[in-house]
């Protein structure tokens, strides 16, 4: 049962170097009294680390006032001002204010990565005028975050979630207008962080982001990821309030069984809770988070070896006896006698007290007790360990299933044979879907989503997949959705080429824009409408017209067969502009028209989009003109008449002069009959 430890595991440059400091400020101290130095807060997230520091004269003090209320209290005995070191998690502007203005010697030990984030935020509001947002992922409440805030010139916004910020950017839709700049607290999870970005991208129109997460801390989440991918169990080292290594804890926990620990003893308190999540030829991991000292990480090793080797023997010898029981093999059927939240009681039919714990009874962890089965109910389950001096047994029915499963799973590699599982996890390198109990393992690059795409949207959802590969003796499984898909897009696009002919119509989904056209997905098969069939008025780009994702309705212009291709239209007749101009206007139509063009022998006037007119040099005024600028202008409307349409060759003639003839007739007829009266 090999133990292997993560090679990340432990302090990194920022913890290391802040400690080290306190270290070589202690050995170089002169006083002769504690305390010899101050730090503000504890210089390290280690219990372990801060006490041993606390005996040998390093006191941490929890606030700036008590701090300052210490350092009164030391002058005034005669023994300060005492140095103060300032841990790597950094602290707010005011901090070195309130430090110089009590002439307090201070050491910075702020790590560079923080001191970094603490530039990019004092950059913003460099100018009056300066409305720049700070958007800062992390825990409102670390040390870390807060010193980050205390050197923010401009409004400023935390949160420790996509959904966070969502939901905040909602209540607040006036900062998505803002300039806005986002960083991350350096042990933010870099997969939460993505999906911040992701989402900031989507709702803030002018963003500029900082990675700001210590490559340090990237390189221990992902080996902590692929440890707990190939470990049956993983135990993460670590204070209890250290943000860093509750991160591990988490992304550990989506692959295996994780135990946190603060220190090798507390393995030997749990030992009874660790031997029974063992099974022989278990895979044990072990890493730790930034502020966890080597020596500790040894000894928790060194603790696990022994526990392993003392336990195998009897944890074998557990399971002999459970087979010579009054109860035969391994499997037992049971009856459940009583539900709780998180577990049930059930009769096996001997002395024994039977139950099976919830994470026992299901993989999903959305299900209780009562949502699996009833008071009452006979189940089959499988015996995982025995206590005769307490008279109890636990007992898995979710191991069994995955036995099951798994000889299912199994039979169905290399068959081509398609599993309906439910996506759980997204996890390094893909996703996990379970199927019949067993978790089968997706690579990203077979699930079916595009590359820049985000695996989080197969989550909780429901999907088809085909087995590549089985590792029996580890019940590993590797699936493929995009195998499935691959076939489906098959047959869909047989069926399509058997029954697609020129002029049927479709509905089709946008699936990419190009310069000179849109392609459209059929159903399996892409046809592409050419920008010139997008719309009977000119365009620049497809894009004035069709966006990805829109639905439209098309029909088939041409059909290529031997290159499997089709060209598609869209554009309506009855949408040409042609076709309103036969149907809505006449010759001798007034109508008013928008100069668009001069030439040197008239002016072209719009009379509806699509369609423009001429308006002859002769027929814009009563009185001879030199150049159609001397009358009109390029976006003057004017009223005009309809005085000839060649729909054949897509001509109309336009008259101003027509209207101003007919005015002036009536305006001699009404003359006339002035001078009759």
């Amino acid at each position: 049962m090999p133990v292997t430890v993560a090679k990340t595991a432990g302090f990194c440059f920022g913890v290391r170097r802040a400690v080290d400091t306190v270290y070589e400020q202690l050995k170089y101290s002169k006083c002769k009294t504690t305390p010899k130095l101050f730090t503000l807060g504890e210089i390290i997230h280690n219990t372990q680390v801060v006490d041993e520091l606390h005996s040998l004269g390093a006191i941490a003090v929890d606030s700036l006032e008590n701090l300052l209320k210490l350092e009164d209290d030391a002058v005034q005995n005669g023994h300060g001002p005492v140095p103060v070191i300032i841990r790597s998690h950094g602290v707010p502007r005011e901090v070195y204010s309130a430090l110089d203005s009590h002439a307090i010697p201070y050491i910075d030990a702020t790590c560079p990565n923080v001191q970094r984030i603490q530039k990019i935020v004092e950059e913003q509001g460099s100018s009056p005028d300066d409305k720049t947002l700070v958007l800062i992922a992390g825990d409102p409440e670390h040390p870390e975050i807060k010193g980050i805030i205390g050197h923010c010139n401009v409004s400023y916004v935390t949160f420790q979630s996509a959904e966070e910020l969502q939901i905040l950017t909602q209540k607040r839709p006036n900062l998505s207008k803002m300039n806005s700049v986002m960083v991350s607290q350096t042990t933010f999870n870099i997969n939460e962080w993505q999906k911040c970005v992701e989402t900031a991208k989507n709702l803030y129109t002018n963003l500029k982001i900082f990675d700001t997460i210590c490559k340090a801390t990237l390189m221990r989440q992902t080996e902590a990821a692929h440890l707990a991918e190939v470990s049956d169990i993983m135990i993460v080292i670590g204070g209890k309030h250290s943000s860093n290594t509750g991160k591990l804890l988490d992304i550990c926990s989506r692959s295996c069984k994780t135990i946190w620990v603060e220190t090798a003893p507390e393995l030997l308190s749990d030992q009874a809770d660790v031997v029974c999540r063992i099974k022989a030829g278990s895979q044990i991991g072990v890493t730790a988070g930034a502020s966890t000292p080597v020596r500790i990480i040894k000894e928790v090793q060194k603790t696990m070896s022994e526990i392993l080797k003392e336990e195998e023997m009897s944890f074998e010898e557990m399971l002999n006896q459970s087979f010579k029981s009054t109860y035969t093999g391994e499997k037992v059927k049971a009856t459940v006698t009583g539900i709780a939240p998180n577990e049930i009681t059930v009769d096996i039919g001997t002395k024994h007290t039977g139950y099976v714990p919830l994470a026992e009874l299901t993989n999903d962890p959305s299900l209780k007790p009562e949502d699996i089965v009833n008071k009452g109910d006979e189940i089959e389950l499988v015996v995982l360990r025995v206590n005769d001096v307490e008279g109890t047994v636990m007992l898995s029915k979710k191991r069994l299933d995955a036995q099951a499963g798994f000889e299912k799973v199994m039979a169905a590699a290399g068959t081509g044979e398609v599993l309906s599982g439910t996506v759980t996890d997204v996890v390094k390198g893909g996703i996990l879907a379970v199927t019949e109990g067993v978790k089968v393992f997706i690579p990203a690059s077979l699930s079916g989503v595009s590359k820049n795409e985000p695996l989080e949207q197969l989550l909780k959802q429901k999907v088809d997949f085909v087995i590549r590969e089985v590792n029996e003796k580890r019940h590993r499984a590797v699936g493929s959705i995009k195998d499935v898909l691959k076939e489906q897009k098959k047959a869909l696009e047989e069926k399509f080429w058997a029954d697609v002919e020129v002029g049927k119509h479709y509905e089709g989904v946008v699936k990419s824009i190009t310069s000179y056209g849109a392609f459209v997905d059929l159903g399996g098969v892409d046809g592409m409408v050419h920008i010139s069939e997008l719309s009977w008025l000119r365009i620049k780009h497809p894009s004035d017209v069709v966006k990805v994702g829109d639905v439209l309705e098309v029909y088939v212009k041409d059909i290529d067969a031997e290159n499997k291709k089709i060209s598609l239209g869209y554009k309506k007749t009855e949408d040409n502009p042609w076709e309103v101009l036969k149907r809505d206007y006449e010759i001798g139509s007034v109508v008013t028209a928008k100069v668009v063009s001069m030439t040197a022998f008239g002016a072209f006037a719009q009379i509806i989009p699509g369609v423009d007119g001429l308006i002859h040099i002769s027929q814009i005024s009563n009185e001879r003109i030199n150049k159609p600028q001397d009358v009109l202008t390029v976006g003057q409307e004017v009223q005009v008449q309809i005085t000839d349409i060649d729909f054949d060759k897509k001509r109309v003639s336009l008259s101003m002069k027509a209207l101003l003839e007919d005015a002036e007739a009536t305006e001699e007829v009404e003359v006339s009959a002035e001078d009759a009266e």
